[in-house]
């Protein structure tokens, strides 16, 4: 705000709102990497830090919609032989150290997920790139790009077609190829990608899956540079994430010049106590009597799923166990106490518990598809415990691992192995506040968390991270399951829309992944959405996305 206008409003009277130049934005994402399409970036919730930092075709919506984003570039299908988008770039997009935005970045972005760069591992071929997944990427045949272009074409294979193309190349993901080129040593990216050359993409791939991270304290901000609206300013855990207006963005300028990120295991409520925060969106009963006077609350089911991914080794190497375990899981009793809070949903998401890994309880389709879940609704110990007997296992242990501190996902495993002891299962609480998801099948045996086990803000309307976490070979796939025909069945649901079609193959999916029980959907997560009196433009968004998808549009009047 212009100081001239300071000033007006303090001649006004002293009842009058100012305008504050810094807002406070708790979210229980992680904050861990930059990078958006790497597995780590995935997981801790880069897609609900930076949306407005590294900007893309598309960001996702309230509803977890696609939206376009015509200030960084268009794109748009056009005809071919194969399914053919040409994606056309914003002439003035330049990133925030001075580097025009380019095709390079697709490029890139492309290589990295598309799974087709390897290197020798010990059962075989494994990828170069940690990617959260290659949907969709892996289908592309091509990218046209001239180095340096601010034009691409993407070109599929001709056997394919992906329906979701408008979750490629989007918000939190495009990341600088220029930064990750400088870094690796490699002076052409389209060239080292088109020509294959292994030596060049291995030190990019180095570079992509690491050399992003990041941990409080001296972060080198050369290696961040933004091409949205706000920019990285420094990181750090007594100041939080500082984002400031990036002056090289070409847009509308944001409305408030900072923004100060407070990640998961911030002292929540010492922050709303001292006033540092104006905006929270946290899972719903994950911070134990969390009082926000002065805040407009908003309690919403999420798109994200609640649930236990489990583990295919150890203790759940066969799905005899864990079915077992899914029986006593009392799914009904987690949903009634913990997965409605505040709302009472007639159909829809929040309406019940969760009965699908894949399918929305939105969807058209759900209804028809889900009972094979009806077995496992009710923590049937008796029915666990012959269960347990019939697979030859006795007086199994499992560890629930989870990143705390969250009262609403310590309540649940408490719930769990109250219900579980009673079939002879001991079930541990293995929260930890330096959990990580990659620890399952090691340290523990489930992870209690959202869609693609996040910690935080998770989920999307197209489903693609859903579908992704059971699907073989995903970074995302925490838990290893793998089954071809569960790929095949993604795959194809991925390209036809043939509502027939997407029922037969809808229906045979829920009975093969409740036979198979690789995870177990407890409900759609609640999401606890909150924006401080005084807040102008705050809508929530209870997906991945989180509420600070437009917080370039926020304005604070205290």
């Amino acid at each position: 705000m212009a100081v001239g206008a300071l000033t007006a409003a303090a001649v006004a009277g002293c009842s009058a709102r100012n305008q504050v130049p810094s807002i406070g934005y708790a979210v229980d994402a992680v904050i861990a990497s930059y990078n958006g399409g790497s597995t780590l970036g995935a997981n801790s919730g880069a897609a609900a830090v930076f949306p407005r930092v590294l900007t893309g075709f598309f960001y996702t919506g309230p509803q977890g919609q696609p939206v376009a984003d015509t200030d960084y570039g268009t794109a748009k299908e056009v005809p071919g032989e194969a399914q053919t988008i040409q994606y056309r770039l914003n002439p003035d997009g330049v990133y925030s150290d001075g580097v025009p935005t380019s095709c390079d970045d697709l490029v890139l972005e492309w290589a990295a997920r598309s799974g087709r760069f390897t290197k020798p591992g010990p059962g075989g071929p494994i990828p170069l790139f940690d990617a959260a997944d290659t949907t969709g990427y892996a289908d592309i045949e091509r990218v046209e790009c001239q180095p340096g272009s601010k034009d691409a074409t993407v070109v599929f294979r001709p056997d394919r077609h992906f329906l979701h193309w408008k979750t490629l190349f989007n918000a939190a993901d495009l990341m600088p190829a220029h930064v990750a080129a400088q870094a690796a040593g490699v002076s052409n990216v389209v060239g080292a990608v088109q020509s294959g050359d292994p030596a060049a993409m291995d030190k990019l791939s180095q570079f992509w899956n690491t050399g992003w991270n990041m941990k409080p304290g001296n972060l080198d901000t050369k290696l961040f540079p933004s091409s949205g609206p706000y920019k990285i300013d420094s990181f750090s855990d007594s100041d939080g994430l500082v984002l400031v207006r990036n002056d090289k963005w070409w847009g509308n300028q944001p409305r408030t010049p900072r923004v100060v990120v407070w990640p998961k295991n911030t002292d929540l409520k010492k922050k709303i106590g001292d006033k540092s925060v104006g905006v929270i969106d946290v899972g719903a009963g994950s911070v134990k009597d969390l009082s926000l006077n002065g805040f407009d609350v908003q309690q919403q089911p999420g798109r994200g799923a609640e649930q236990l991914v489990l583990s295919t080794a150890g203790v759940f190497a066969s799905p005899d166990a864990r079915r077992a375990f899914a029986l006593c899981v009392p799914r009904q009793a987690l949903f009634d106490k913990l997965g409605h809070p505040g709302y009472d949903q007639k159909s829809g998401l929040g309406s019940g518990p969760l009965n699908s890994r894949t399918v929305q309880p939105d969807s058209i389709y759900y209804p028809a598809i889900v009972g094979p879940a009806d077995k496992y609704r009710g923590g049937d110990a008796g029915a666990a415990q012959q269960a347990l007997g019939a697979a030859k296992i006795a007086n199994p242990t499992v560890r629930i691992g989870y990143r705390a501190p969250d009262d609403r996902r310590a309540q649940t495993v408490a719930m769990i192995a109250d219900s579980c002891k009673q079939a002879g299962i001991t079930v541990v609480d293995a929260g930890a506040p330096d959990f990580i998801p990659t620890q399952l099948g090691d340290k523990v045996d489930a992870v209690l968390g959202g869609t693609a086990a996040a910690p935080g803000p998770s989920g999307s309307l197209s489903g693609v991270e859903a579908t992704a976490a059971l699907h073989g070979g995903q970074g995302l796939n925490f838990g290893h399951y793998g089954n071809g025909r569960y790929d095949a069945i993604a795959d194809q649901l991925a390209a036809d829309d043939n509502s027939a079609t997407v029922l037969n193959l809808d229906t045979e999916a829920e009975n093969l992944l409740w036979s198979e029980m690789p995870s177990i959907p407890l409900f759609d997560t609640p999401r606890t959405i909150a924006f401080g009196d005084g807040m102008e433009d705050g809508i929530a968004n209870p997906t991945k996305a989180g509420a600070g998808w437009n917080m370039d549009r926020w304005v604070l009047k205290r």
